[in-house]
Order: structure tokens, then sequence, then C-alpha cells
């Protein structure tokens, strides 16, 4: 009976989102399946019908095209007005807020990155015969966004939506190369934490000097830090503000970081340029 109160005194009691579920015991055959509407569910509809409707709405139209007691919709409006998921206009009507807003340019940007990345992954994966990552920065956390596995069928242990801190992989450090040195230090000051294998730098400014060293150089390389025997060649792919947004890297025996023929290091570096290239980023 959690998560529910008292309503009139026929039996009836309210959930949390208003809407009502008739507790009186039945007699006569079986007993009607209740149904709840939970608050995510609502906002989900409120949300639904404005893009529906592609107009701004009161309220009260809301309640009304969704079926929704006009109290639950009025007390959902507010916390999302107030959240600035939803904007109240001079007139009262609702539209998309703020915060809509820069999620949909988070979206946006990302869609647009791996959507030049991909032909580029392939074509990389082809040329070193390796497995290839694209990788982003998720708060102290580097994140897999995509990979391509190459024809040599390199056994690696991430796949995409793996997350690992920042001081345990070459793509962590150049994803903070291009911030301000104290910032740089705050993000791995959260974010560093021992590797599996011991090998991994936990120096916060050590850290900080190769992480500013290797988006300089434009490539990062680790090898045997977060797994043995397992090497990540990376190169950052940089906006034209000079952010580093993503990297694409290699990921290899160990034994081949220093290969020449093919060069990984050189392959790794083109690619990420030629998806700069494909954005329109051009570095200043």
């Amino acid at each position: 009976m959690a998560g529910l109160k008292a309503g009139a005194i026929d039996g009836r009691l309210t959930n949390g989102t208003g809407d009502t579920v008739n507790m009186q015991p039945t007699t006569d055959g079986p007993r009607e399946k209740r149904t709840r509407t939970s608050a995510l569910d609502r906002i989900l509809q409120i949300l639904d019908f404005l893009q529906q409707s592609d107009r701004p709405a009161t309220a009260y139209e809301i309640a009304r095209a969704v079926g929704a007691p006009a109290s639950t919709i009025y007390g959902l409006v507010e916390d999302m007005v107030g959240k600035e998921i939803l904007d109240r206009q001079d007139n009262g009507a609702l539209w998309f807020g703020p915060r809509f807003y820069h999620y949909g340019l988070t979206y946006a940007r990302r869609l647009d990155l791996l959507s030049a990345a991909n032909q580029e992954m392939l074509d990389l994966a082809l040329a070193s015969r390796e497995t290839v990552q694209i990788c982003g920065r998720d708060g102290d956390q580097m994140v897999v966004l995509a990979m391509v596995d190459g024809p040599d069928h390199f056994q690696v242990s991430s796949r995409v939506g793996s997350r690992t801190p920042l001081n345990w992989s070459a793509s962590g450090r150049l994803l903070i190369g291009h911030l301000p040195e104290d910032e740089r230090q705050a993000v791995l000051s959260a974010a560093i934490r021992p590797s599996p294998t011991g090998n991994a730098e936990t120096d916060v400014a050590a850290l900080s000097q190769a992480a500013r060293r290797a988006y300089e150089e434009g490539l990062s390389i680790q090898a045997g830090e977060s797994d043995f025997s397992v090497a990540c060649i990376a190169a950052p792919i940089i906006d034209g503000e000079g952010a580093c947004r993503a990297t694409i890297s290699i990921v290899v025996p160990d034994h081949k970081v220093d290969q020449g023929e093919p060069d990984l290091k050189d392959l790794v570096q083109k690619s990420a340029r030629r998806i700069e290239a494909r954005l329109g980023w051009r570095r200043r």
C-alpha cells in the first residue's frame, strides 16, 4: 500500500499521480485488474502531446487531451516549468523549455559526429586490421560510443557503452587535454582509480601534464594500463573551438604499437583529421 493515500470514505484510494483506484471488495466475479499511470508516463504524455500538436497549450488543454486528472497535470506542469523542461508563455500556454533545447543540441552534435565518423571507422579498421573505437567523456569516465571490429579479430574486452576511469586510457587523457590546468586537475582528482593491472598513472599532476602533452601532439598511447598486453593508440577529434569532443582509437596487442607497416599512429591521426573535415571543424 506504499505510495497510496486515503481518498473519500467510499473505499477509493488515490495514487501519487492523482488517478483513482477502486479498492472496494467485489463478490460477483473476478476482480477487475487495477491500472496505475506513473508520473513518468504522465510527463511523457504531456511532452508527446506538445510535440504532436506542434503548438503551445495550456495545462487544462493537455489534461483533457491525455485524459488525466487536471490536478495531476497542473502539479507536474509546475514542477516541469520550475526545472525548465517546460516554458510558460505570457498567455499561460506551455511549450518546450530551454533544458530541452540544450538536450537537443547535445543530441544533434553527437549524432552528427558519429555519422561523420562511421565511414572513417570502417576504413581505419580495414587499413589497420584492428578494432577501432570512437570514445567520449561522460563526467569523470570515458565511454565507448561506437566500435568496429577489425579483420584480425583481436579480442577486446570493452564494448559499446563500456566505461572506464579517465586515467586508465589513452582516450581519457585526450578528452581533458584542452581544459585549463586547474580544471584538468579537478576532473582528475575525482576520476582517478587504480587500474586492474596496477599500471595506470594515479598522480594528478603527472596525469594533467600527460593529458595536455597528448592533446598538443594529437596522439596518445597507453599499453598495459587497463588490460595486460593490450594497447590503445588514440587521436583527438577537435572542434572549431579547440575542444576535444571525442577520440578515434585503435586497440591492438601491445607489441604492435611501434610497427612500421602499417603505421598505426599515422593512420589514426589522419582518420581524426578527416572526421574533423567532414564536420567542417577547422582548428584555430
